[in-house]
């Protein structure tokens, strides 16, 4: 049987509402499939960080803690020497992470992330003023905040995970964007080239 020019204007007519109902029910989806691959990833470096599986690591990412703050759980248990899970259950009460390290004697010494002598700390100036105002001996008087404990903890899992030196991550860090900065290294996008692991 052969199509009349009516039939094959109609037919052309819903191949192009089809094709653009498609693009407009999923106007986010590629958005989203990069959000999720920026999360894998980094959590395929927090997972190495750590020395535990990913399976671990993306089990932990159901915690309903935002992406960078799962390190932060793993490194405050670990230097705590608690678990985890009572961690995530304290900070769900509202506890913020100053004063869960507080609750567990860390002081800001074991947040610390050495930097080359004058080394301009970007976003994380602030805290870095606060160090290099007092002695070594007495960092347990250095205040920190939960943004400062988020960027420190950050800070060393890429330094540690990309072989950069903190200077360098730091240089490219904007406030709160460490997933992403994560990714930007690993690939190796703009001007400066992140080193990829394995």
């Amino acid at each position: 049987m052969r199509l009349q020019t009516g039939d094959m204007v109609s037919i052309r007519r819903a191949i192009t509402l089809a094709l653009f109902a498609l693009s407009v029910v999923v106007p986010g989806s590629e958005a989203q499939e990069r959000d999720a691959n920026a999360r894998d990833a980094y959590f395929r470096g927090v997972a190495e960080f750590f020395s535990m599986p990913m399976s671990e690591v993306s089990i932990l990412g159901a915690w309903r803690l935002p992406p960078e703050e799962i390190p932060v759980a793993l490194f405050v248990a670990r230097q705590a020497g608690v678990s985890p899970e009572a961690l995530v259950a304290l900070r769900r009460t509202g506890k913020s992470w100053s004063e869960l390290a507080t609750r567990y004697h860390l002081g800001a010494a074991p947040f610390y992330v050495p930097l080359a002598d004058g080394a301009p700390a970007g976003v994380l100036s602030e805290v870095y003023d606060r160090y290099r105002k007092v002695p070594t001996a007495k960092w347990g008087e250095v205040s920190l905040t939960d943004q400062d404990i988020v960027g420190l903890v950050n800070l060393r899992l890429l330094t540690q995970t990309l072989h950069m030196e903190p200077e360098r991550v730091l240089g490219r860090a904007s406030s709160g964007q460490w997933v992403e900065l994560y990714v930007q290294l690993l690939r190796g996008s703009g001007p400066e080239q992140g080193k990829r692991v394995r």
